[in-house]
């Protein structure tokens, strides 16, 4: 029996029942990428290692103010410059949580120490206003493609 990841096997159990998915004609399976899966880093099941960094409330929070803003400004400018460089391929905030978790980064580095090199210099960070603690995680390589995907749905500027 071959095993699907979680996210897949999540998705047949939530579209099975769709009326709009079942009225579709079955498209053929997607036949191998090799170039694809190269470019990604993927292993020969189709995943490779990450670090998954969770953001914490930490134990100087700034106030509310100019501080603040610049903080948040240099913040969101490092989320862009990681991006950029093809380590950050997902980001984002947690809704309020009692135990302090605040955000999340899946950065695209196996090591542990290059995702601290990486938040190190982060505002939130340097300031206290968050800590992070890191962990290996072992996902999917398409996970690779979220930015190129995401910004195909953000409206063009005017």
């Amino acid at each position: 029996m071959k095993c699907l990841p979680m996210a897949a096997l999540a998705a047949c159990f939530c579209l099975a029942g769709s009326p709009q998915v079942s009225a579709q004609k079955a498209e053929p399976a997607p036949s191998y990428d090799a170039a694809l899966a190269q470019r990604l880093g993927a292993d020969q099941r189709g995943m490779r290692t990450y670090v998954l960094v969770i953001l914490k409330t930490g134990p100087t929070p700034v106030s509310d103010g100019e501080e603040r803003k610049a903080m948040f400004a240099g913040h969101f400018a490092n989320i862009e410059r990681l991006a950029a460089a093809g380590k950050l391929v997902l980001a984002g905030p947690f809704d309020k949580d009692p135990a302090g978790w605040r955000g999340l980064f899946v950065l695209a580095v196996a090591d542990l120490d290059e995702a601290r090199r990486l938040t190190a210099t982060d505002p939130v960070i340097v300031h206290g206003e968050m800590v992070a603690e890191y962990h290996r995680w072992y996902g999917s390589a398409a996970t690779m493609m979220i930015p190129q995907l995401h910004a195909r749905l953000l409206p063009k500027a005017p």
